[in-house]
């Protein structure tokens, strides 16, 4: 089997791929520094897009595994030359997902003032949670069927319709947000946090519209549903509950992160809400090269290209660590207009600019665990990331939070506790992957 390994192909499914991976936390990142900028309680409106964004992103990212267990599937049918046999499958799985997203509106919605106080959000952070979440939410089921039709077309090999689907949901939401946040004139009225809310539903339904078309002219895959389910929707299955095991232990790193900054007072998750999504757009970016890892390693596996895979590995670690540098030194350079891009609190600031550097530091450790995320996904080894992401969370981060917590060192005890997390992930994954690979390359 022959399959280009070079960084321009790399980098061909990687640019792409990074650029539609940051849809959404651009989508949050937009609304943060919008609402951080009103003219009527900024701080308390950062603090709510905050909260919102912790759960939506524990929501999204553990019904969004679709796109990483379609992906496998379908590289891997790709590389063995029989995607044939799996054409139906994208529909069944975003049949699936799209229902239980209205499952889970249904089970929110009512109870939005409960789960937010579970963040330790009170008074006026509460009901600007409340506001923006009730809002926000009509826009889940589209994001689910966005980031699964993504996973169809990495499966695919083709990452150029995802980038050009992003770019419009990106520039939309960033238009409507100006003009539904701040009003135009006399023509639409300002409506603070809850028209940031209504952009990016506005903004996720679009990014719905254009993945129908572009997956229906561009692709051999039909969204017409069928049956019988297909015979790999067992493996989907599988897949999906080890990805959603391992998503939860996920975000309940995040949950504990965001209820420990919630309870050291509003500047506090004001300065988190404005770090942790910069640590989500940096991880999002990185995700192109984790995307491309995916990609190639599912159709390599497919194609028992071991030796193949094995120096497809050994590049991306050195072009992870590279990338992570890179965002660190960007970041560094340009720190203080950063800050000031999304708060001109004095605490919030004077918060964000003693703690960011911790951010920073942690990117090429973030980069090379992200990276081989996206390999064991296109390998289809969900149960191995479950396993790393358990072990990271419930032995590593929340011990380490809460014994740093006691020693008063608040939001710098989150970032380094998050730092070890990290590293927790990377290294047992590389090693595993070494393992495996290593001998059957030199049978190969």
């Amino acid at each position: 089997m022959s399959t280009d390994i070079s960084l321009k192909h790399i980098n061909k499914l990687a640019i792409p791929a990074l650029i539609s991976g940051i849809s959404e936390p651009i989508l949050s990142l937009t609304d943060a520094a919008i609402v951080g900028n009103i003219d009527l309680n900024a701080t308390e409106s950062l603090a709510a897009v905050g909260i919102v964004t912790t759960f939506l992103s524990m929501l999204i990212w553990v019904l969004g595994q679709t796109r990483s267990a379609i992906s496998s599937i379908v590289s891997q049918y790709v590389g063995a030359n029989q995607l044939d046999k799996v054409k139906n499958l994208p529909a069944q799985a975003i049949f699936i997902i799209t229902s239980l997203s209205v499952l889970i509106i249904i089970g929110t919605y009512p109870f939005a003032q409960n789960i937010f106080k579970l963040y330790n959000a009170s008074g006026l952070i509460l009901d600007y949670s409340v506001d923006y979440y009730k809002i926000r939410v009509f826009g889940f089921p589209f994001t689910l069927f966005t980031i699964a039709v993504f996973g169809a077309f990495r499966g695919l090999q083709n990452t150029y319709y995802p980038m050009i689907i992003a770019i419009i949901g990106a520039f939309a939401n960033i238009v409507l947000d100006v003009i539904l946040v701040y009003g135009v004139s006399d023509i639409i009225p300002a409506m603070n946090i809850k028209g940031a809310a209504y952009a990016s539903v506005i903004a996720q339904l679009i990014m719905a519209a254009f993945s129908t078309y572009y997956l229906l002219k561009k692709t051999p895959i039909p969204l017409k549903i069928s049956f019988p389910f297909n015979k790999e929707i067992n493996k989907f299955i599988i897949m999906i509950l080890n990805l959603f095991v391992r998503t939860l232990a996920l975000n309940t790193t995040l949950y504990f992160a965001t209820r420990f900054a919630t309870g050291y007072g509003a500047a506090y998750i004001a300065t988190y809400t404005i770090a942790i999504n910069l640590w989500f757009f940096a991880a999002f970016f990185i995700d192109g090269y984790a995307s491309a890892g995916n990609i190639l390693s599912g159709k390599l596996f497919g194609g028992k290209a071991y030796d193949l895979l094995l120096k497809l590995s050994n590049k991306l670690i050195k072009y992870a660590i590279i990338i992570g540098i890179v965002l660190a030194l960007i970041g560094a350079i340009f720190y203080y207009p950063i800050g000031k891009l999304f708060s001109k609190d004095p605490e919030v600031l004077a918060l964000f600019y003693n703690s960011f550097w911790i951010i920073l530091i942690m990117q090429p450790l973030c980069s090379l665990a992200f990276i081989f995320d996206g390999m064991f996904k296109g390998l289809g080894k969900m149960r191995s990331l479950r396993n790393v992401l358990l072990f990271s969370t419930f032995v590593i981060f929340i011990p380490m939070l809460f014994w740093l917590d006691s020693l008063g060192y608040k939001l710098h005890g989150i970032f380094v506790a998050l730092t070890f997390w990290i590293l927790a992930r990377g290294i047992p994954l590389i090693v595993k992957f070494r393992k495996i690979f290593i001998p059957l390359s030199q049978n190969n």
